[in-house]
């Protein structure tokens, strides 16, 4: 009996994504616990109060969406206002918890690991930037963590999201002079020199909130799928899995 010619193995079978061919994994590997169950569920909430954030915000600047008949007998911008801030009061309380973190978490959720204090980090992060460029891919630190160039990243995303809600809530005020908001966020206004300035900057930090997302959903899947790092897992189970053989930066006491 003659056997049957064997066909080519196809892409997937072989092993290859985006045109590299990537190797089984192999070898000794070590779990290494690196976000604590409050990180991942602070992380997750705050990923949909964002969604609901921009979504209510943007309409909120420009209704796109009018039911119809007289505005007077709805209550459609009123529904959108509330969840729009509803959202804004959740996200503030996520960042209360993400603030406690800074002292109360492990090495990798420390303020020590939110932003490249030590001269290594800062050389490491030229590293990164080339490592991303494609510059010279094989020469980018390994850390367990975040590496120098996201602390910086995640840094900036912390502090916009400052400017977020101090301006939203100085708007909010607005609504109600003499209140609470209105005596305690007044301020905003008069340093930017104006509501209307103080609309734009909320605005504009929106977009660069959305400019922001894909790059970050891009960035992980990528460390997933070329890197093999757990990255988007390890939000989610806490760890991940870690090459035995491989130096980190960060792993001292991991």
């Amino acid at each position: 009996m003659t056997s049957m010619p064997s066909r080519p193995a196809g892409p997937a079978e072989a092993g290859f994504h985006l045109g590299h061919k990537i190797p089984p994994p192999s070898g000794d590997y070590r779990w290494v616990y690196l976000w604590d169950w409050p990180i991942r569920a602070m992380h997750w909430i705050a990923v949909l109060c964002i969604v609901v954030l921009v979504i209510t915000g943007l309409y909120i600047g420009k209704p796109y969406f009018v039911t119809g008949g007289d505005t007077s007998q709805h209550f459609l911008m009123g529904y959108v206002r509330f969840f729009h801030f509803s959202a804004a009061a959740v996200l503030v309380m996520t960042a209360i918890v993400r603030f406690y973190w800074l002292f109360a978490g492990n090495k990798f959720e420390r303020l020590g690991a939110l932003f490249p204090v030590r001269p290594r980090d800062w050389v490491n992060m030229w590293k990164q930037v080339k490592y991303y460029l494609m510059i010279q891919p094989e020469k980018a630190p390994k850390y367990l963590g975040h590496n120098p160039l996201q602390q910086l990243s995640y840094t900036f995303v912390y502090l916009m999201a400052v400017v977020m809600v101090v301006s939203g809530f100085a708007m909010y005020g607005q609504s109600n002079p003499g209140g609470f908001f209105y005596d305690a966020f007044n301020w905003v206004g008069l340093v930017f020199g104006g509501m209307p300035v103080v609309r734009f900057i909320h605005h504009v930090l929106t977009w660069l909130f959305l400019t922001f997302i894909p790059i970050h959903i891009y960035l992980a899947i990528r460390a997933d799928t070329l890197e093999r790092t757990g990255t988007i897992s390890s939000i989610v189970s806490g760890g991940r899995f870690v090459s035995a053989k491989e130096d980190y930066v960060d792993s001292e006491g991991a």
